[in-house]
């Protein structure tokens, strides 16, 4: 038997008086934490919530979210995390396609959310504002966890919906446990870490990589439920925060504030990224300017998020994301399907199997089916791997563009863009073109003081890149669409 929520009671039992939770209103001790969450579970269960049962919860960064996904699971039902960026249509898919039972939601988008519920047939959702006391009863001892298998779900996780409406991957309590407990280990934590939690925690990302890995080892977790870089930076001095956790474009704007403010980052000791592809350039200017190592990873919704990771500051090889963790295997395979070698001419798709893939995608076999190939996840990633077993990520296999026969990695081409020093950010994108089938654009977003021009970037990437690879269409903008945890938004720009 195994109830992922044994990680909060077992840290609660070890540590009742240690800080779980730090955010803006105060801390939230592990005896605290386990008492809340049994008061959900409780609450719950006298509406008769219980195994297996689908919870939806709408939830951004505040103590009330691991109150109530904890709580959740202890009654042995399974969370299904909604993005709170989401309108009405798009909140009602997930609640139908998950068979949601019941839905809690923050007041601060409950006017979306309730429309939502109406149209998927369920009852007003219960709306979090300041407290979770609607939905808790009182407790005089620990709610028994409810017994769950290893392989039961834990999560049903919804992808991004980059192809088609959004699936559900379910995620179990073992691979959820796992994905906690061997990340952890690789950069050794301490229950005296303090985790810095900006990644929204209805992400598989900040859930499983933040949130589980702090509560498994009995860290602190500093909430921010809204990204801005001065509040961050605040955050990490205020609460000494060791550990931070984020995507390329958060580490991006922590730099260009840096740059012009002052602040207190030495508390610090080592910083993770994900999500997608960090730029080089990027990496070494926030490790010069912060003095902290950034470990890079790899991972998906659907892998319940880590497949590999740079093991340690003393052993990672800088730029790539990492070997694949214990228990994980990761094969790069060509297009008919066969294992390719080493080397980085041998590029091909990614693939992985072990306890980290998912049960399936819910309610949707044959999309389940087409994700897996002989028993190994298509992740649907390009890279490959040296001879060492370190793995480097090219680009998205549907964001590949093929200009005139050749293939060009957007990637590729935005890590020579992010080496103009008039460029903040930058994305590749391949448009329609009636004589090469695609061509090749850049969207520039240009650092504050900098004034680079379109022939300008044309020039620059022509001298540092083949000639079917170089940008020759440029267009400027203020800022680059992002998703909800902060990934450049490919489709809305192509």
């Amino acid at each position: 038997m195994l109830n992922l929520a044994v990680i909060l009671r077992e840290s609660a039992a070890r540590r009742p008086d240690a800080p779980a939770v730090m955010h803006d209103g105060g801390t939230i001790t592990y005896a605290e934490l386990d008492a809340r969450s049994d008061a959900v579970a409780a609450a719950l269960a006298a509406r008769g919530i219980g195994p297996g049962a689908p919870v939806a919860l709408q939830l951004p960064n505040i103590p009330e979210f691991p109150i109530a996904y904890y709580g959740i699971l202890k009654a042995g039902a399974v969370v299904v995390p909604v993005n709170v960026l989401l309108r009405a249509p798009e909140i009602a898919h997930q609640l139908r396609d998950s068979g949601a039972r019941l839905f809690i939601t923050w007041a601060g988008v409950a006017g979306e959310a309730a429309k939502g519920a109406a149209e998927a047939g369920l009852p007003s959702p219960y709306i979090v504002d300041g407290s979770i006391e609607e939905l808790s009863a009182p407790v005089t001892e620990p709610f028994p966890l409810c017994p769950r298998e290893p392989g039961d779900t834990a999560a049903i996780v919804y992808t991004s919906g980059t192809t088609g409406l959004p699936k559900g991957a379910e995620l179990t309590h073992f691979q959820l446990y796992m994905n906690a407990d061997i990340p952890g280990r690789l950069f050794e934590i301490k229950p005296a870490d303090v985790v810095l939690t900006v990644l929204p925690l209805f992400h598989v990302y900040g859930m499983s990589s933040a949130m589980n890995l702090g509560i498994r080892f009995g860290a602190a977790l500093s909430l921010v439920p809204r990204f801005t870089p001065e509040k961050v930076l605040a955050t990490i001095e205020r609460d000494r925060a060791t550990i931070f956790d984020g995507v390329p474009t958060m580490f991006g704007a922590l730099l260009a504030y840096a740059e012009k403010n002052e602040c207190d980052t030495s508390s610090l000791r080592v910083c993770v990224s994900g999500g997608d592809a960090i730029p080089a350039r990027l990496l070494d200017a926030i490790e010069e300017r912060f003095g902290v190592p950034i470990l890079e990873g790899y991972g998906m919704t659907e892998t319940a998020s880590t497949i590999t990771f740079n093991q340690g500051p003393e052993e990672r090889r800088a730029y790539s994301v990492g070997k694949p963790v214990w228990g994980v295997q990761v094969q790069v395979w060509d297009d008919a399907g066969r294992r390719l070698p080493p080397g980085r001419a041998n590029i091909g798709e990614l693939v992985t199997r072990g306890y980290h893939t998912m049960r399936g995608y819910h309610g949707h076999p044959a999309a389940t089916a087409e994700a897996f190939d002989r028993g190994w996840f298509r992740t649907g990633d390009l890279g490959y791997a040296d001879d060492d077993g370190y793995l480097y990520i090219v680009d998205r296999k549907k964001e590949l563009i093929i200009r005139g026969g050749y293939n060009v990695y957007p990637r590729e081409v935005e890590e020579v863009l992010h080496r103009h020093p008039g460029v903040l950010e930058a994305a590749v994108v391949g448009v329609p073109d009636e004589r090469l089938g695609q061509e090749v654009k850049a969207i520039v977003v240009r650092r504050p003081g900098h004034s680079p021009s379109a022939p300008d970037i044309v020039e620059h990437c022509r001298d540092r890149v083949a000639a079917y690879k170089y940008p020759r269409l440029v267009e400027f903008r203020d800022a680059l669409p992002l998703s909800g945890t902060g990934k450049v938004l490919k489709k809305d720009l192509a």
